[in-house]
């Protein structure tokens, strides 16, 4: 689709992803990267006692994904000013193995008071192989306008 600058959008606009599976190396290399070792993410024996009987991926890890995967259609590439706040649920586990995809539509816009710029808010599903959604999120962004 390519990049889309604020003028590009309308309230109701819905977009959606390719899929992405996860592997066992996602989570070494988020918890690597974090620092972030927490036993439910990298302890498959600990795990074995627990409620979901293997490991799960890390929430900021299910957030970061949703991001790159909506980064992969180049909405923003060159029109985004910054990501302005996130408001995020973890609603089921993401295990190794399931497969991934984001959908998301604006739910809200408004020009900002510095010309050239403006504000989506979007709803933001993080949804697995089996049509659940296992994190959702409302996320605002700001966006230049489309260049004259």
């Amino acid at each position: 689709m390519g990049v889309m600058y604020y003028d590009d959008y309308q309230v109701g606009d819905a977009f959606e992803t390719t899929g992405r599976t996860i592997t066992d190396h996602d989570l070494v290399q988020f918890a690597a990267l974090t620092g972030d070792w927490n036993r439910v993410h990298t302890d498959e024996e600990f795990c074995k006692g627990t409620e979901y009987g293997t490991r799960i991926a890390h929430g900021l890890f299910g957030l970061a994904l949703m991001e790159g995967m909506k980064y992969r259609l180049g909405h923003g590439d060159g029109s985004a000013v910054a990501s302005l706040g996130w408001s995020v649920t973890f609603a089921k586990p993401i295990f190794i193995g399931d497969t991934l995809h984001v959908r998301w539509n604006i739910t809200k816009m408004r020009e900002t008071s510095k010309p050239g710029r403006g504000i989506i808010w979007e709803q933001v599903e993080l949804v697995n192989q089996k049509g659940e959604v296992v994190t959702e999120a409302e996320h605002s962004l700001l966006l230049y306008k489309r260049p004259a």
